[in-house]
């Protein structure tokens, strides 16, 4: 049986500038054609505008509150909001609210930096 516990996964900086904890993945489990993993973004912050050719992605919001952009699409998400992206649409996620925006992230494929393509200069 492979369990993993949030406390006990170390963080890191994804492509798209926002900070993860990997859960379960090819890289530490026996999980292989996908990944969940927990994201964290500051008050005021924002992931940069990426998109991932291959991977489907969702993000479940478990904390806080945000605007999110897929396209030209723009919309208001809170705590219990799940958001579909497909493969190929720029998307990118902003922390509206004065507590940490926090939200689980399932991608199939599991996510990889080399899927990811920056639209967007870095701030």
């Amino acid at each position: 049986m492979d369990i993993k516990n949030l406390a006990e996964v170390p963080s890191f900086i994804t492509k798209d500038g926002s900070e993860i904890r990997e859960l379960l993945a090819h890289r530490n489990s026996i999980i292989r054609k996908q990944s969940l993993a927990e994201a964290r973004i500051q008050p005021g912050g924002s992931t940069q505008e990426h998109f991932h050719q291959v991977t489907e992605e969702i993000y479940f919001i478990t904390g806080g509150q945000g605007r999110m952009r897929i396209e030209k699409e723009i919309r208001e998400v809170r705590t219990g909001d799940a958001i579909a992206i497909p493969p190929g649409l720029n998307h990118k996620i902003w922390n509206t609210g004065s507590s940490v925006l926090k939200l689980l992230c399932c991608c199939a494929p599991a996510y990889e930096h080399e899927d990811t393509i920056i639209t967007e200069p870095s701030a």
